[in-house]
């Protein structure tokens, strides 16, 4: 076959498979209670916002250049509203994003066998693989969509309520405001990425049980499971293997030079556990007897 004709073959392959993502995503966007999860994303930055305007201090001054993570960034928004982006990002990636994410991935495949619809989807010339990749990049869709609705809002308050200019790194180098956005528009782009590991796992849980709920539940009683597990001193040796242990690594996006090395295992961890779990839901998702 030559390879115009295999071009010619693969096509319609290519335009049903992108409707039928394009499909997929509109159905979770439309949600009300994706909707909501939404609103309260974007309520997060907000609220920060508006306590430390109202406060009128540094933000309580808890941490230094050196910290990296939520304190750090609290005090430079009365200087330079675009740490609100920074600050709303860290706020939520520990919880919020997470247990978004968490929600829709759980109810990705478990809530259309629940409401009697996944058998008529698999009707469709779409298959099991092409279907399960269909939610599963719907579900990473919603994740980068869900960061940027954190960020947008950190951007939008810092803007109405704190002055905006150079950028001063957590390594004391000043950049311009262009850069600083860059950096903004990366960091949304890492922590979008650092979702991807809970995005599967909740994806598997979601081929186990034909309801939605108890596959959201599952999703989000592991993750804070495994935060608690994180936090533990004793369990550090175990630490480095949980998906959350790297999450705020995106702050060291804001040195100068870039601090590569967690950021880069972080990926690496979460590029692993999409493999082990993406497998996983392959494996069961294929072979499941699909009645209702």
């Amino acid at each position: 076959m030559s390879q115009a004709e295999l071009l010619a073959e693969a096509q319609p392959r290519l335009h049903w498979s992108l409707g039928l993502f394009r499909s997929e995503f509109v159905t979770v966007i439309r949600r009300w209670r994706t909707l909501a999860l939404l609103a309260v994303l974007a309520g997060v930055p907000v609220l920060i916002g508006i306590a430390v305007k109202i406060d009128g201090s540094d933000g309580g001054g808890g941490g230094g250049p050196d910290g990296g993570g939520g304190p750090a960034f609290i005090t430079q928004i009365t200087n330079n509203g675009l740490f609100l982006v920074f600050t709303g990002l860290a706020a939520t990636l520990p919880f919020f994003l997470p247990l978004a994410i968490g929600v829709v991935a759980g109810d990705s495949i478990a809530g259309e066998a629940h409401s009697g619809t996944l058998r008529y989807l698999l009707v469709a010339p779409a298959g099991r693989t092409r279907l399960l990749l269909a939610k599963y990049a719907s579900v990473l869709a919603f994740s980068l969509v869900a960061t940027l609705t954190v960020a947008l809002s950190g951007l939008a308050t810092g803007l109405a309520l704190f002055p905006l200019g150079d950028v001063t790194l957590l390594s004391g180098t000043t950049i311009s405001f262009a850069d600083g956005l860059l950096r903004a528009l990366l960091i949304a782009a890492t922590v979008a990425l650092s979702l991807t590991g809970i995005a599967a796992l909740g994806l598997f849980i979601s081929t186990l049980t034909s309801s939605g709920i108890a596959a959201m539940a599952t999703t989000v009683g592991l993750l804070i499971t495994l935060q608690i597990l994180n936090a533990i001193p004793q369990l550090h040796a175990i630490a480095p293997y949980l998906f959350p242990h790297y999450w705020l690594s995106f702050a060291d996006l804001l040195r100068d030079p870039v601090y590569w090395d967690e950021i880069r295992r972080n990926l690496g961890l979460q590029a692993l556990y999409v493999a082990v779990f993406g497998s996983a839901a392959w494996a069961r998702f294929t072979t499941r007897d699909i009645t209702a």
